[in-house]
């Protein structure tokens, strides 16, 4: 069962649940994603809700698509509602992204320009989200592929004005950081150094690919890997600016034994506290 005094858990996905019921493994809390759950029963759920009398739950979703110009799925965020007020989550959460467009869902999340209207509109609908959901919640930031010709902020100004613009938090996720800084050669420690500490409620991590598109090497977020050492390093680097963040390792590919997701976890917690000793000692 988990500790009050850990801050690291995983990602759990369906063939973890036996194991997880099971072994009840030392981690603090879980990540589920919110759309796997929508319904009034089912196996799924029925494992969540035992889950949830010893764990904590984060609700991750992949489908609000606030940055579309369709209107709101107010369809979508009843049935999200429901499931909220059913599991009583620590944590809700989506994306920076748009994914949907005349009510057509593409499966994938999509980066937006990083104008003023995208962030007049983006702060518009998180706040109608929150005042539905009664809740806040919370906007992690995407890795993308491509970028616009044209944008009045970076992506971090961008992340760090829809915040505090709309009133939600920030679920960070280093891996993203780390292969967008890669892609495009940008500065991820400039990146983490925009993003203020009380905003982040959340970090994520996970692992990538690689793919050779027109003879160059690209960082596929693809979550079926191990988390490499450089994105650990940034981790860490996260960890000085920010303080101490509850942690979700994400892994959704290849998915290996429920034990190496909680060595990830527990490694994570390691970091975290090496680097807050590190602090106290220093500071």
């Amino acid at each position: 069962m988990q500790s009050s005094l850990l801050l690291t858990g995983i990602g759990l996905r369906t063939p973890h649940y036996t194991p997880f019921l099971e072994k009840q493994p030392g981690v603090a809390w879980i990540e589920v994603h919110s759309e796997n759950y929508f319904g009034e029963g089912g196996k799924p759920l029925h494992i969540l809700e035992q889950i949830r009398r010893d764990y904590p739950i984060s609700l991750h979703g992949v489908s609000l698509s606030l940055g579309s110009a369709d209107e709101l799925n107010w369809q979508h965020l009843k049935k999200l509602k429901e499931l909220a007020n059913r599991i009583q989550p620590c944590l809700i959460s989506d994306h920076l992204c748009w994914s949907s467009i005349d009510g057509h869902y593409l499966h994938d999340l999509l980066p937006l320009p990083y104008t003023e209207e995208a962030l007049d509109h983006l702060a518009t609908r998180i706040q109608q989200v929150q005042d539905y959901l009664n809740r806040q919640i919370l906007i992690e930031n995407i890795s993308s592929y491509i970028q616009f010709p044209y944008s009045d902020f970076s992506e971090q100004d961008f992340l760090k004005e829809v915040a505090e613009r709309s009133g939600c938090g920030i679920l960070l996720d280093i891996n993203n950081i780390y292969v967008n800084a890669t892609n495009f050669g940008m500065d991820a420690l400039a990146y983490l150094s925009v993003i203020p500490a009380k905003l982040v409620q959340e970090i994520h991590l996970a692992g990538f690919s690689t793919a050779v598109i027109n003879d160059k090497e690209v960082l596929i977020d693809s979550h079926n890997r191990p988390i490499v050492p450089a994105v650990w390093d940034l981790y860490r680097q996260a960890i000085q600016h920010l303080g101490s963040k509850p942690t979700i390792i994400e892994w959704d590919a290849d998915i290996p034994p429920l034990e190496t997701l909680c060595l990830e976890a527990y490694r994570a917690e390691k970091i975290m506290r090496e680097t807050y000793v590190a602090a106290k000692l220093t500071g």
